[in-house]
């Protein structure tokens, strides 16, 4: 007699399961870094102009933008508005106020960037008034923001 027997049925052997939470926490930490959340919603058009010398801005956390352009749920023919976060701004004097709000823990209004989105249809004026807040409130630090050209 033999000690092993042939021609068992078998069953189908169990799923193995153990690399499971290996791919569930791959996944988790994928998506963690490949999402960016959508930091302003915004309330003003802006069509960037076009540059042929720009140079990318290296520390994005160091910077705050003041978004200048014509609402976008208003008729045509109002006059431009300023947007600072996720709100429009009532006037030009409200920069300053917003600006000294943004001062960061440590940190001084000299060492924050300020980056200016305007759309290439506004005028001259309205961006003269909002540099003018600035330098009261002694944010010097001033970058435009344009597209690249191709």
């Amino acid at each position: 007699m033999s000690k092993f027997k042939k021609g068992g049925k078998r069953g189908i052997p169990a799923v193995n399961t153990s690399a499971l939470p290996d791919i569930i926490f791959m996944l988790l930490f994928f998506f963690m870094v490949a999402t960016t959340m959508k930091e302003v919603e915004m309330k003003v058009e802006i069509e960037k102009p076009i540059a042929n010398q720009a140079t990318p801005i290296e520390d994005k956390d160091n910077v705050d933008f003041i978004y200048i352009g014509y609402p976008i749920d208003a008729a045509e023919g109002t006059e431009p508005r300023i947007q600072l976060d996720d709100r429009l701004a009532p006037d030009v004097t409200s920069v300053g106020d917003w600006k000294k709000s943004k001062v960061r823990a440590g940190k001084r209004v000299l060492d924050i960037v300020t980056s200016l989105k305007v759309d290439k249809s506004v005028g001259m004026r309205i961006v003269s008034d909002v540099k003018e807040e600035l330098r009261d409130v002694d944010a010097l630090k001033i970058n435009y923001s344009a597209d690249i050209s191709k």
